[in-house]
């Protein structure tokens, strides 16, 4: 991993229960971390390597996620195994208190509707997964084909039933309305400002009953999760109110939520 830092620098940083250890030359970035296959998951990953972030060992998203990728893949002896790991560990904070994403996901959940959900921007699919085993029908779509293939596999390995697309937010390829329920889940802070307008225009023209945004409110964008955009409540009622046909929902709960509905 490629760094421009002058010098080298041998560090500890602890982030909750992961403390993860980090060489830096200018010309590489070797990580240590104390992850096996029992306690990898995305909520120890995420804060051992974002307390690498704020010690300026890591610098923008390319860098977070590779380093991502290799902390979980040298948590087991075989990759396949350790993205099992990885998977079954995340899905089971993420359904309890532990994992500091669980209420976001949690309040995900409770407001579908109807039997059918497409999750637009699913990533790693974590929230795709607990909507399968909670009984939905369900469809992710997103832009990077790796993430996809690891979902089909981790959706094999729990026995779920699950739908995976590579597509734009702004161009989905799914009929009109085709999904109850259509969630955009700490997606829209990634696009640029006229891309927001047109992956709601198309969650709505896919979504047959209810449209799910959250983003995260932060003053300034999050450079190591791609975040472009720096979002608050006034952002939500701006974007409810380019829809007129639709009713709109605005609240917070860790970060910002809007519902759209249709109007009878």
């Amino acid at each position: 991993m490629a760094r421009p830092y002058g010098g080298e620098r041998d560090l500890a940083v602890r982030a909750g229960a992961s403390g993860f250890r980090a060489r830096s030359t200018p010309e590489s970035l070797r990580l240590e971390h104390p992850l096996t296959a029992d306690t990898v998951s995305d909520q120890e990953i995420v804060a051992g390597l974002c307390g690498l972030v704020e010690e300026g060992l890591i610098v923008g998203q390319q860098e977070f996620e590779r380093a991502f990728t290799e902390v979980v893949q040298t948590c087991a002896p075989d990759p396949d195994a350790a993205w099992r790991h990885f998977y079954r560990n995340s899905v089971r904070e993420l359904r309890s208190v532990d994992a500091d994403f669980s209420p976001v996901h949690r309040r995900a959940r409770s407001l579908l509707v109807g039997t059918s959900v497409l999750e637009v921007g699913s990533c790693f699919g974590l929230l795709a997964l607990q909507c399968a085993q909670d009984g939905y029908r369900v469809s992710a779509c997103d832009i990077c084909p790796g993430a996809l293939e690891l979902l089909d596999a981790a959706a094999a390995d729990f026995g779920v039933a699950l739908s995976t697309t590579l597509a734009d937010a702004r161009a989905l390829p799914y009929p009109s309305d085709s999904s109850d329920t259509v969630t955009l889940i700490h997606l829209l802070e990634h696009l640029d400002g006229a891309d927001v307008d047109a992956a709601i225009g198309e969650a709505l023209r896919v979504a047959r009953r209810r449209v799910v945004i959250a983003v995260p409110y932060e003053q300034v964008p999050n450079e190591h999760f791609g975040h472009r955009l720096s979002l608050s409540e006034d952002d939500l009622r701006r974007w409810a109110a380019r829809w007129p046909d639709y009713s709109a929902a605005i609240f917070d709960d860790h970060g910002g939520w809007l519902v759209l509905e249709p109007l009878r």
